[in-house]
C-alpha cells in the first residue's frame, strides 16, 4: 500500500468516528434535555398551589378583645359637689368563616 491511500483511509477514519461521536451526543443530549426538564417540572409540582386573583379561598378568624376604663373624680365647688363615676367596657368580637371569591374566564 502506498503512504497516500494510508493517510487517506486514516482521514475517512477519524471523519467517521467524529460524525459517530456528534450523533451520540445529539442523541443523548435530547434525553439530557428531557430528563432536566422532568426535574424541573416535579420540583414546581412539589411547590403546591400557587397563588391566582381570579381564584381564592381563605380560612378567616378574627378576633377583637376591646377594653375600656372611665374614671371621673368628684370635686366640691361653691355651687355643690361634682360626684366620682368610673365605667369599665369589656368586650370580646370573634368573627369565623370561609371567603371564596371566584372570577370569570374569558
Amino acid at each position: 500500500m502506498s503512504l497516500r491511500k494510508s493517510k487517506g483511509q486514516t482521514l475517512i477514519e477519524y471523519t467517521v468516528l467524529i460524525t459517530v461521536v456528534l450523533g451520540v451526543f445529539v442523541a443523548v443530549g435530547t434525553y439530557v434535555k428531557r430528563g432536566i426538564q422532568g426535574r424541573w417540572k416535579a420540583a414546581v409540582d412539589d411547590l403546591g398551589d400557587q397563588y391566582d386573583p381570579r381564584y381564592a379561598v381563605s380560612d378567616v378568624k378574627q378576633t377583637i378583645k376591646s377594653n375600656s376604663v372611665t374614671a371621673i373624680m368628684a370635686y366640691e365647688v361653691e355651687e355643690g359637689s361634682w360626684t366620682k363615676r368610673t365605667d369599665e367596657a369589656n368586650s370580646i368580637e370573634r368573627k369565623q368563616g370561609d371567603i371564596v371569591i371566584e372570577g370569570y374566564e374569558e
